[in-house]
C-alpha cells in the first residue's frame, strides 16, 4: 500500500467530526495522551490501509522503536549492519528473511514501504533520511538529528524540498503534564522575562573511568564495520567505537551534549520560542569543559584511541535578549526556568518549585494551549501524532526545522569545547564570527562513497 503525502486532503468526510469530537473528549479528561486510539478509531489500522514501515537500525533504542511502530503500521523490512542483531530483530518481529537487509537501499528502492525509521548511530541518520525523503518516503528518525551544524541546514532545505511527515524521536515533547506544562509557563509569562535557564545533564562517560587507551581489535565476523563507519573516516576497529559508546567520539556523534541535549535544550528552545531559523545564542563560551583525551590548538584529539567528546562542563549560551542558558553536568538532570516571578524544575519525573505548588498556573494551562503545543492536532502519544501526521499533513509535534536549531547549540558547543574558547555566533546568518578555524568546524569531510547528496 502506498500511503498519500503529508500534504494530501484525506477524502474521509466524516475526519473533521472525529477530531472535533475527539477534542471535546479531551476537554472533559485530566489525561493529555491518547494512545492511538484515534487512526483505529477510523479503522485506519486495518490490514488493507495500514502503513508499512522499514526500520534500520536494530540496536535497543531501534528495537524499541520497532515495537512502537508496530503498534500503528505493519513492520515490513528490517535492515542493521550487524549480522547479529538483525537475525535477533528477524525472530522477534517475525519478518521474512527476504526482507531483512544488510543496506539500507534495499528499504529505500521498494515501492510498498511508505515510512522508515532510523534508528542508526548519529552519523548515518541525516543521509539516510534524506535518501528516504527522495525515495518519497514519511520518516522517523532518532534524536540527535545531526552529525554537524552544516548537515542540519541540509536537512532542513531536504524537508522543504520533500515535504513529508517528519517526526524526531525527542518524546519530551509529548510529555505535555511536565514539559508541556513548564514550557505554557515561559509562553505565557507567569514566571516573568525568563533571566536563567540551567539544563542538567549527566556526566558521561564516567570522567573517573575509561582513562587509559583503548586496545584494537579483530573486527567482528557478524559486523560491516566499512558500512558502519559511513562518512566518517576509516580506522581500526576499537569495541568501544561501536554499539553502545559511540556517542562518546566525536567522529560518530557529539556525546552527552547531543544526546541528552537533544531532549531538554530542544524543550528550553521551545519554552522560549526560539526553536525557529533565525534565533540562537549570540556566543557559546566552552572554557569550562573536559574530555577525558587532549586536543591541540587546532582541535584536534591528541589519541585515537580514547573518547574525545566532552564528559564534564559548564556551558554558558548568552541570547541577544539578556538571558543566559547553562548546560551543564553540575545540576540535575532535567530544567531550571528562572524568571523575575520565580522559578521551576522539570524532568521525566516531575514538575515543582513555589510557582508549582501555589498553582499559579491554575486556569492558564488549557486543553486549548496543549494542543496549540501539539500543532493544532489531537493529543496522542509520540508515534501516533507521527501516524497521524502521515494521514493528516501537518507539522509533527517534535519536527525537524526545530530539533536542528537544538542541534545547532549542541554542535557549537562541541566546537567551543574542542578549542577551549568563546565561540560567537550570527543566529540569522548562521555562521560564526571572526574565527575561522570554529566556523570551519561547522561541517566535516564524508567518506568518498557516503557522500550526502540532496538532488
Amino acid at each position: 500500500m502506498k500511503t498519500q503525502s503529508a500534504n494530501s486532503v484525506f477524502s474521509v468526510i466524516s475526519r473533521r467530526d472525529l477530531i472535533r469530537s475527539s477534542t471535546i473528549l479531551l476537554a472533559t479528561t485530566p489525561t493529555v495522551s491518547v494512545p492511538a486510539f484515534l487512526p483505529c478509531a477510523r479503522g485506519e489500522n486495518a490490514p488493507s490501509n495500514r502503513i508499512r514501515v522499514g526500520c534500520v537500525g536494530l540496536g535497543g533504542m531501534g528495537t524499541g522503536d520497532a515495537y512502537g511502530h508496530r503498534h500503528h503500521g505493519e513492520l515490513v523490512a528490517l535492515c542493521d549492519v550487524d549480522k547479529n542483531r538483525l537475525g535477533r530483530a528477524q525472530e522477534k518481529f517475525q519478518v521474512s528473511s527476504e526482507s531483512c537487509y544488510g543496506d539500507y537501499r534495499r528499504i529505500l528502492d521498494r515501492n510498498d514501504i511508505d515510512l522508515v525509521s532510523c534508528s542508526t548511530p548519529d552519523h548515518w541518520h541525516v543521509k539516510i533520511v534524506i535518501e528516504a525523503l527522495m525515495a518519497g518516503k514519511h520518516v522517523f528518525c532518532q534524536k540527535p538529528l545531526t552529525l554537524t551544524v552544516a548537515e542540519g541546514f541540509l536537512i532542513r532545505q531536504a524537508c522543504e524540498k520533500y515535504q513529508n511527515a517528519f517526526q524526531v524521536g525527542t518524546q519530551q515533547r509529548s510529555q505535555l503534564n511536565l514539559f508541556g506544562r513548564a514550557v505554557n509557563f515561559c509562553r505565557k509569562g507567569i514566571l516573568g522575562k525568563i533571566k536563567k535557564v540551567i539544563v542538567g545533564l549527566p556526566a558521561s562517560p564516567n570522567p573517573n573511568q575509561d582513562v587509559t587507551p583503548f586496545p584494537v581489535a579483530p573486527i567482528p565476523q557478524e559486523l560491516d564495520w566499512n558500512m558502519w563507519l559511513g562518512q566518517a573516516p576509516y580506522t581500526e576497529f576499537i569495541q568501544r567505537r561501536c554499539h553502545g559508546t559511540f556517542r562518546y567520539w566525536f567522529e560518530y556523534a557529539s556525546g552527552v551534549i547531543a544526546d541528552w541535549g537533544a531532549h531538554h535544550i530542544d524543550i528550553v528552545l521551545w519554552a522560549l520560542e526560539m526553536d525557529k531559523k533565525g534565533t540562537g545564542p549570540i556566543s557559546i563560551d566552552g572554557t569550562d569543559s573536559r574530555s577525558l583525551c587532549g586536543f591541540d590548538a587546532q582541535g584536534n584529539p591528541d589519541t585515537d584511541k580514547m573518547y574525545n567528546t566532552p564528559c564534564e562542563f559548564d556551558f554558558n549560551c548568552r541570547f541577544e535578549s539578556g538571558t543566559e542558558l547553562h548546560i551543564t553536568t553540575r545540576a540535575d538532570n532535567g530544567i531550571i526556568f528562572e524568571g523575575e516571578k520565580g522559578r521551576i524544575f522539570v524532568n521525566r519525573e516531575r514538575i515543582t518549585g513555589k510557582p508549582i505548588e501555589e498553582g499559579w498556573d491554575n486556569g492558564k494551562y488549557t486543553e486549548e494551549d496543549k494542543i496549540a503545543l501539539y500543532n493544532g492536532n489531537p493529543l496522542m502519544d509520540h508515534k501516533a501524532n507521527l501516524y497521524y501526521c502521515v494521514r493528516n499533513g501537518g507539522l509533527c509535534v517534535s519536527d525537524p526545522f526545530s530539533h536542528v536549531q537544538t542541534m545547532t547549540i549542541a554542535h557549537l558547543c562541541g566546537i567551543a569545547a574542542r578549542l577551549k574558547r568563546v565561540v560567537r555566533w550570527d543566529p540569522v546568518a548562521e555562521k560564526v564570527l571572526g574565527d575561522e578555524l570554529a566556523q570551519s568546524f561547522l561541517s566535516r569531510e564524508q567518506r568518498k562513497g557516503f557522500e550526502i547528496v540532496l538532488k
